[in-house]
């Protein structure tokens, strides 16, 4: 009679087994059968939302189905990364995980409410984006050298804009400062958009920033270009020198990929991938990562969490050194 009830088991349990991965492949078979939403932790008019949009436009090409950009700026990212922890693992939410939201908030909690390694299933990385340092047009400084001058003249009255304390042109910001051994009063907006619209209007009168969020205003001549943090020159920014041609060493750059809510079918998850690279190829796409100056390069799950962990080290170190670490 045991034995009888063990086979039973061992036979209930393979066809549960068997029935799962039939639903499995009939889940992916279907997706997408509806609109997919895209989580950006970060505000409209900045370099995520403009890369994300670009992205968003080109995949229902490939997938058959609209992408809806959700917006979930506040707190460096942190509130957009909590609600996609918890949005449902049914293959319907995107998030766009980057190097700010994913690896320099976490810092600043107090008690961290997400592990950008562990809380998420990662799809891939498809894009590196270099920070360009932009100034207004009329503020005098024509190179990097020149606004670390000015400034140790002006005894550090002169303000840098940031999307926000904790974003990463805080962060590019606070390193050029500690790298360049100069001084510059911080003015925190709500968003990249907003701070690059300052320095615009020349209520701040410099910035470094994800290119993407600043790269038409350099075109239309609304802001200047004084360097990249790009360690060598980039055929992506013709005609702007790397900050590290006058410190060297200087290297302070990000990066672009999607996440899913850990949990969510992986033949979902390898479909959206299989998509995206699939976007990336298509030529429309390439020319406005291009003219965002961002690099196309695509990195797998395991070789993109490698990324993740490493900007979480050297971010972690940044936001110490400047005496941010858990203040929220």
């Amino acid at each position: 009679m045991s034995k009888l009830r063990s086979l039973t088991a061992i036979l209930c349990f393979a066809l549960a087994s068997a029935s799962a991965q039939t639903w499995a492949v009939d889940a992916a078979a279907n997706f997408p059968s509806r609109p997919i939403r895209l989580i950006v932790p970060n505000a409209p008019g900045s370099s995520v939302d403009t890369l994300s949009r670009i992205m968003a436009h080109t995949l229902p090409d490939v997938l058959g189905q609209q992408v809806v950009v959700d917006n979930r700026a506040g707190a460096g990212g942190i509130i957009g990364m909590e609600i996609a922890k918890s949005a449902p693992a049914d293959g319907y939410t995107i998030i766009a995980a980057t190097t700010a939201a994913s690896t320099i908030a976490v810092h600043l909690q107090k008690a961290p409410t997400f592990n950008a390694v562990t809380d998420y299933d990662y799809v891939l990385q498809f894009a590196e984006t270099p920070n360009v340092l932009v100034v207004n047009p009329t503020f005098p400084p024509k190179n990097v050298k020149e606004l670390i001058e000015l400034a140790r003249a002006k005894q550090g009255k002169i303000n840098m804009a940031s999307a926000g304390t904790g974003s990463q042109s805080h962060l590019s910001g606070i390193y050029l400062l500690q790298a360049g051994h100069f001084e510059s009063l911080h003015v925190p907006y709500k968003g990249g958009g907003a701070s690059v619209a300052a320095v615009i209007a020349n209520e701040s009168q410099w910035t470094i920033t994800p290119a993407p969020a600043v790269m038409s205003h350099i075109g239309s001549g609304k802001l200047r270009a004084i360097g990249h943090s790009l360690p060598k020159p980039s055929p992506l920014l013709p005609n702007i020198a790397p900050i590290a041609d006058t410190i060297p060493g200087f290297d302070y750059s990000g990066w672009q990929g999607f996440f899913m809510p850990k949990g969510t079918n992986r033949a979902v998850v390898e479909k959206v991938r299989a998509a995206t690279i699939k976007a990336t190829e298509a030529p429309e796409l390439r020319k406005q990562f291009a003219n965002q100056a961002t690099e196309i390069v695509i990195r797998g799950p395991e070789e993109f969490r490698k990324v993740v962990q490493a900007s979480l080290i050297k971010n972690a170190k940044v936001v110490e050194a400047v005496g941010l670490k858990g203040t929220r």
